[in-house]
């Protein structure tokens, strides 16, 4: 099969590789979508990867191909789709509920091969896959990715969001606007920030009732100015110090301050204003996937239209344009998302 093959610091080849053979718990995937996603580009430019997969690729959907002889939701031929956090089903985590964070950390794309590829072999097949509804194309469930239903997990779980409140977002990429979609859905007044002109108006398309170039506003003073005092829910979807620390001081007092954007493995953390925060009881939320019970929330209001991640996506493209678009990551100059749909 054709897969996109890491072979070390910010070089990807397309390559010929062995198709996956499929265990008696796993299931095989001929794979019909997968996203670029921003966690790639930090295993990509990282020059000592925490994570070791030769194949990224973690917001796949696609066709059932071979099922283990073990499997019993699953059949040749279902339409599926792959939450990007995976789990096994037997630790504290798993029995509480909280399967995005299983403690076996089944992470495709990072800890097993992933969907930069024709074929995945999905392990713990029937906890670890979804089944997709016809309603929803490829294109759209790749859509979903990790940016979408972590997006997701983060706005309605974790921060709560609530209609008539105030979110501000900082970075409108993929997770920011997924969050910008999500929020606005809800009912929330949401505000998107970003330094890509072209980002912001798509975040506008997706929800936003104000857009703020950073670039050329100081866009703590504008949250404060626009809110009345501040956001009641701020969101950093890059994991910068700049863009976590002002979504912070964005907020009113006793806001909730959400990070889904990752810091890079060089920094790994960021100095936050505690004393600032303990003062205005703010609280500081995270969130990572999803539990994979909570698709059965997430993919029906995606089915009938109410949330439409497709938006969102700029093209589609084939993998040898996956590199390219991690240069563009680099460099801040994408807009939306890209959907791989061509293996070649």
């Amino acid at each position: 099969m054709k897969a996109l093959v890491l072979q070390g610091q910010k070089n990807c080849v397309v390559q010929d590789v062995e198709t996956p053979t499929p265990g008696e718990d796993s299931i095989l995937v001929k794979v019909m979508a997968n996203g670029v996603c921003r966690s790639d580009w930090h295993v990509w430019e990282d020059k000592d990867p925490v994570f070791k997969s030769p194949i990224l690729g973690h917001e796949f959907c696609g066709v059932v191909e071979e099922v283990g002889k073990n499997i019993t939701r699953f059949k040749k031929g279902d339409r599926v789709i792959a939450p990007f956090s995976g789990s096994e089903g037997t630790c504290p985590q798993c029995q509480q509920g909280h399967t995005n964070i299983c403690d076996s950390f089944l992470l495709p794309g990072f800890t097993y091969p992933g969907g930069y590829a024709e074929y995945v072999s999905i392990p713990l097949g029937d906890r670890n896959l979804v089944h997709l509804p016809e309603e929803i194309s490829f294109v759209d469930g790749a859509a979903l990715g990790c940016r979408f239903m972590t997006s997701f997990h983060g706005v309605v779980d974790q921060a709560q969001v609530k209609p008539g409140e105030w979110v501000v977002v900082y970075g409108c990429g993929g997770i920011g606007l997924s969050a910008v979609h999500i929020a606005a859905a809800i009912g929330a007044n949401v505000i998107g920030v970003d330094i890509n002109q072209a980002n912001l108006e798509l975040a506008k398309q997706m929800g936003a009732v104000y857009a703020i170039n950073s670039r050329e506003t100081d866009p703590v003073a504008a949250v404060l100015e626009l809110t009345k005092g501040g956001a009641d829910v701020s969101i950093d979807a890059l994991g910068y110090a700049e863009t976590c620390v002002n979504g912070i001081r964005s907020l009113k007092k006793r806001g909730r301050h959400l990070q889904i954007g990752l810091t890079s493995f060089q920094e790994q953390g960021i100095m936050i204003p505690v004393n600032e925060m303990l003062l205005k009881e703010i609280q500081f939320l995270t969130t990572f996937g999803m539990p994979a019970h909570r698709f059965g929330s997430l993919l029906p209001l995606v089915a009938t239209g109410k949330l439409t991640p497709g938006k969102m996506v700029n093209r589609e493209i084939s993998l040898s344009e996956v590199s390219g678009i991690f240069e563009a990551m680099s460099n801040y100059t994408t807009t939306g998302t890209f959907v791989v749909t061509k293996f070649e």
